[in-house]
């Protein structure tokens, strides 16, 4: 298998390695990348210094944890829809991300006449009366006034996982 690159930048045999090691989870430990680099066969330290570089590159966008919320108990998931003034969406995403139990949120346009919710706040709970103190301290944490917003609950877990290498010789 031989160096390739990706916009500009080269990947090689251990990034490979590295990237098909990853996809498939990580262990469940104190240093998971130690754990890592005894089926690797390099330093833990090296390991991260490549992740370090492909994030920096482009090539990975993030090393994140994608949990089942239900497993957790958090049966009560709720996509909040906002509509808000233009000038003010980056003002609440950002007052959105402070709080701290928004699992993700962005802004989306609108498509008048048919949907006017302009950005989008993800929240968690184990019961409806939880998202609702949530979606109350959400709104207080904004301290202008919003056009409306809405909740959209989910009624199943969905499939969450980015792009998978199949095998070496896909890489």
């Amino acid at each position: 298998m031989k160096d390739f690159s990706v916009n500009g930048v080269k990947i090689d045999e251990m990034d490979k390695k590295i990237i098909l090691h990853f996809q498939e989870g990580m262990d469940i430990c104190e240093r998971p990348f130690l754990s890592a680099s005894h089926v690797l066969n390099i330093s833990e330290d090296e390991i991260i210094d490549r992740l370090n570089a492909l994030l920096a590159n482009g090539f990975i966008r993030k090393n994140a944890i994608a949990t089942n919320h239900y497993k957790l108990g958090y049966v009560f998931n709720a996509m909040s829809v906002w509509e808000l003034r233009a000038e003010m969406i980056d003002i609440a995403g950002e007052n959105f991300r402070k709080l701290g139990f928004v699992s993700h949120c962005y802004e989306r346009p609108q498509v008048l006449p048919h949907w006017s919710y302009n950005l989008f706040a993800m929240v968690h709970g184990r019961s409806e009366e939880e998202i609702n103190e949530k979606i109350g301290i959400m709104k207080k944490s904004i301290s202008f006034d919003f056009v409306q917003m809405n909740l959209i609950y989910s009624t199943k877990i969905l499939k969450k996982m980015g792009i998978r290498l199949k095998d070496k010789n896909y890489v």
